[in-house]
Formats: C-alpha cells, structure tokens, sequence
C-alpha cells in the first residue's frame, strides 16, 4: 500500500513537470498587448503586382491573433514595422508521371527585408529577410493559380515575420 502510493506521488510529480517549460502569454518578457505596432505598407521590388497588399493585410491579421502586440491604426504605434519585398521566386516541385517536361506543382518563395525600430528611440529591434512559401498545382492557367495562392503566401510570410517579432529572438 504505501509502496502504490509512493508510486502516485512519483508518477503526478513526473506528469506535472512536462509543462514546466511551458509559458503562457509572450515570451519576450513584455506584458500582453503593452505596446503597439504600425505596419507601413512595404514597398514591392519583384516583377509580381499586389503582393504588397496581401502582404499588409496578412501582416495586420497575424499580429491580432498572435495577441503579443496591439495593432496602430493610425500613426501612433510604438513599434514601426517597414519592409521591402525584394524575391518571389517560383521552383518546380513535381512533374507529370506521363510527361517529365510538365510541371505539375510549384513552389513560391517570397522573400521580405522586414525592418521593425521602435518610435521613440529609432532603435533597430529587428532588420532581417523572411521567407514565405507555398505550394500551387498547376490548373489550365498559371496567373490565376499563383493569384489563388497569394494569400496564402503572404499568411506564411507573415506568420514568420510576427513571430519573429513577437518571440524577441532578434
């Protein structure tokens, strides 16, 4: 009997630490939702139009789920998050099985120099490229299927962007 309840003891003690590494909130230290974020519409130096609109949008989406930061919608944020779309690259993933010259897949890369610097100082807090990327299949026209995976891009590319921004590795 007190041999089962040692056993108890050890296996809950055992149980409960592995969540010891686990925190809830942001991890940079900073209170939830302390500061605030102005996105500035990032200027697009590929030969692709309207990324820099979904990139925006989806930069703006990201950072109100993640929750870490408030969203500025006008010129007040705390933090002020710029960027230049510089690659959008387009790799053959896979191929048609009766053709090895047809792409049947591809993969698209979108590559951002993200700047974040804080307003009142002009302190650079995090001037690195992210990379985005998905993949298409290819339909009867490639425009509209790259035009259908776009948001998707641009969610993946600022996924990374937030939580690089959110998680204070920088």
């Amino acid at each position: 009997m007190r041999a089962s309840c040692w056993l108890l003891v050890g296996l809950a003690l055992l149980g409960g630490s592995g969540c010891a590494g686990y925190r809830l909130g942001p991890v940079n230290g900073l209170a939830p939702r302390g500061k605030s974020v102005e996105i500035q519409p990032f200027t697009n130096q590929t030969l692709e139009p309207r990324l820099s609109d979904a990139v925006n949008a989806q930069l703006r989406k990201q950072l109100q789920r993640d929750g870490t930061y408030r969203l500025a919608t006008h010129d007040d944020g705390d933090i002020i998050v710029s960027g230049s779309l510089i690659r959008y690259v387009r790799h053959e993933a896979s191929f048609a099985a009766h053709d090895i010259l047809t792409v049947r897949d591809y993969r698209i890369e979108l590559t951002a120099q993200v700047t974040a610097r804080e307003r009142s100082t002009g302190k650079v807090i995090l001037d690195q490229p992210v990379t985005g990327k998905t993949l298409i299949r290819v339909t009867s026209d490639l425009s509209s299927s790259e035009r259908q995976a776009l948001p998707l891009l641009a969610a993946d590319l600022a996924r990374k962007a937030v939580e690089l921004l959110s998680e204070g590795g920088w």
